[in-house]
């Protein structure tokens, strides 16, 4: 090519993440913000596809929530002195990834459980359009103070995720994707996982917790530098 030399292409190493979560979970909002941070760091030389995995913090919660404050002290055994300033804590860590907390807002705690059946039809879709639809759901209920159960708001979600909101209208008014949700929540339950984030990369690296995304960046490039078969799991 008339002595021109081709440029040298960096190797590029392909990860699968499954972000297990809740949609409630606020440690859940940060962890995803700094792992979406340490992807930007990484990116070109390492690409990830995120899948979104269902946990419920609060599978027997009833359709009419319960009072945040006082759901939190009830669970913990914590003062409403104790969950406020815990609730501040998580705002200034959720606002070093861009994320926006709004305490005065979020006045319930819901049933997630609707939420995650359309998440996981979203992932059957499109893993990108899950993303979009996670995101989503996490500034309703922690920005906004919206009801993540009220099918309305999901199905709203649903369409600006780009997907079909017949289609989600369909599903929220039935069973679909029930079983395979409880399915999903038991094998990652089953394997050990009792809270939320776990982050777990190509199936054998876990990650657990909302850590900071230096914490996130460096697991990757260890993980992406690995040898395929070597079995270490990264430390967090």
């Amino acid at each position: 090519m008339g002595g021109m030399s081709t440029p040298h292409s960096t190797p590029q190493r392909q990860l699968r993440i499954d972000f297990v979560s809740d949609v409630s979970c606020p440690w859940c909002a940060v962890g995803l913000g700094a792992l979406e941070q340490a992807l930007a760091r990484v990116a070109p030389e390492i690409q990830a596809e995120l899948h979104f995995q269902p946990f419920e913090l609060n599978p027997q919660m009833p359709r009419e929530g319960q009072d945040s404050i006082e759901h939190l002290t009830e669970k913990y055994g914590i003062s409403e002195e104790q969950v406020r300033a815990n609730g501040e804590n998580i705002r200034q860590r959720a606002a070093t990834v861009g994320f926006d907390f709004s305490l005065d807002r979020r006045k319930r705690v819901w049933n997630t459980f609707d939420a995650h059946r359309l998440l996981h039809w979203a992932e059957l879709e499109d893993v990108n359009k899950q993303r979009a639809l996670k995101k989503s759901l996490f500034k309703a209920y922690f920005t906004d103070g919206l009801n993540p159960s009220d099918a309305d708001l999901l199905i709203r979600l649903a369409g600006e995720a780009g997907l079909d909101t017949v289609r989600a209208r369909e599903i929220l008014a039935s069973d679909l994707y029930a079983a395979e949700t409880r399915e999903r929540e038991r094998l990652y339950t089953g394997a050990g996982i009792h809270s939320v984030p776990a982050i777990i990369i190509d199936n054998k690296h876990l990650i657990s917790g909302g850590q900071p995304a230096e914490i996130f960046e460096r697991a990757l490039r260890q993980i992406a530098g690995a040898a395929p078969r070597q079995q270490e799991t990264a430390q967090a």
